[in-house]
């Protein structure tokens, strides 16, 4: 079920792709109203999540969309959304769903540089699943805050189209969950307290600018 989940998810991710392809091919060069402040842009992206307690479980994979808001000529704004999923051993699965923001500072004073490094830091909000794998009913839940940061880089293909990739170090503060199967049955724990969790996650993603809004 998450591999058919995450297949159909990856095919979603290439139609999209398509289609703001297909808009830059179509399109006429982006007006501009002066200076970078304004733009908007739309994006489709895929992530890589590697878990640090990596003795139960694996790097989660998935897909996502974004759009950007620019305030001004170094500072840029992402809003996200990503689905991502990975197996915890043999016996269960996980989901991940991230819905936040994150702020770009740009590092280079050319805005229009091919290569446009930065760096990036934000918030969001996750949902994370533990599911077992014989029985779907058998599974835990919770929410949690998180807290981003790192680096990234704008490959600036074109003025209105770009290919990005970033990494970023999260910290989510939440009920922490662990799973075992001590006798082939997926047991999950919800500990009591407040937690810690920490992971490193991996973006790439293709964005075209839509409009100057001012």
């Amino acid at each position: 079920m998450c591999h058919l989940k995450l297949s159909a998810m990856k095919n979603l991710l290439i139609a999209i792709s398509i289609v703001l392809l297909a808009s830059y091919l179509q399109g006429q060069p982006l007006k501009m109203k002066g200076g970078n402040a304004g733009v908007i842009s739309l994006g489709a992206r895929s992530s890589i999540g590697i878990v640090n307690d990596g003795k139960w479980q694996q790097p989660a994979f998935g897909v996502g969309g974004q759009f950007r808001i620019r305030f001004t000529d170094r500072v840029n704004s992402d809003w996200f959304f990503d689905y991502l999923t990975s197996d915890i051993k043999d016996y269960a699965w996980r989901t991940d769903y991230h819905i936040g923001w994150s702020m770009l500072y740009y590092l280079r004073d050319n805005l229009q540089a091919f290569v446009q490094p930065y760096v990036v830091s934000g918030h969001c909000f996750e949902n994370l699943k533990f599911i077992d794998n014989v029985n779907p009913q058998n599974k835990a839940n919770r929410w949690s805050a998180s807290v981003q940061s790192g680096i990234g880089v704008h490959l600036n293909l074109t003025d209105r189209f770009d290919l990005s990739c970033e990494a970023q170090y999260m910290l989510h503060f939440g009920t922490k969950i662990t799973a075992t199967a001590p006798e082939g049955t997926a047991i999950f724990t919800k500990h009591k307290g407040f937690g810690i969790q920490d992971h490193i996650l991996i973006h790439m993603s293709i964005n075209y600018k839509i409009a100057d809004l001012w």
